[in-house]
């Protein structure tokens, strides 16, 4: 009979926890970037898109500038492209490179500029470079303007990023329109 009795209670106590659980579930989430790597998934108010006034001090190449950040020299990898070679030591110029890395120049030196960060991708690269998306003062996205007008690819490194089907259909028109790196390099 003893052992009826705590059967008995064992089942009702676990039917009581059980309906709070079900009268309370706590919400099921996508896993994203910031639940995999700090497992803590940040509320909407606590994800916050940084941004930077900066100005250009040097062009590195077509997707990569250096900026002044309140007197601070910072590295900058734009984020969602990439630019044929120019500097890297270990490989050869490649096919459009200099007019990519000459347009950036062209656009970006001396500028005062907004970086922009993405809540999707790392703050900064395995080189210790801050990866941002960078805005020209009257508001064009130069990531999305390099795509566009064929100076650059689509760039994706980890994770999808916040302008990742802009960019590709940018990517997308500027091949069909056969625009710079897209005539120049087949």
């Amino acid at each position: 009979m003893r052992n009826k009795l705590a059967l008995l209670l064992f089942f009702l106590g676990l039917s009581f926890f059980g309906a709070g659980i079900l009268a309370n579930p706590k919400p099921v989430q996508s896993p994203t970037k910031a639940t995999i790597s700090s497992s803590v998934t940040p509320t909407v108010a606590e994800v916050k898109i940084a941004t930077n006034s900066a100005q250009v001090t040097k062009v590195v190449d077509g997707d990569t500038i250096k900026v002044s950040i309140n007197g601070n020299e910072e590295t900058v990898r734009l984020i969602g492209i990439n630019t044929p070679e120019t500097v890297d030591p270990r490989k050869p110029v490649e096919c459009f490179g200099p007019q990519a890395s000459e347009e950036a120049k062209k656009v970006l030196s001396g500028q005062s500029v907004t970086l922009e960060s993405d809540p999707t991708q790392d703050a900064r690269d395995k080189y210790g470079r801050l990866l941002d998306y960078v805005f020209l003062a009257d508001g064009t996205n130069f990531d999305l303007f390099m795509i566009r007008q064929g100076f650059a690819r689509e760039y994706t490194y980890k994770y999808p990023y916040k302008h990742q089907q802009e960019f590709k259909n940018a990517e997308a028109l500027a091949k069909q329109e056969k625009l710079g790196l897209w005539s120049a390099c087949q």
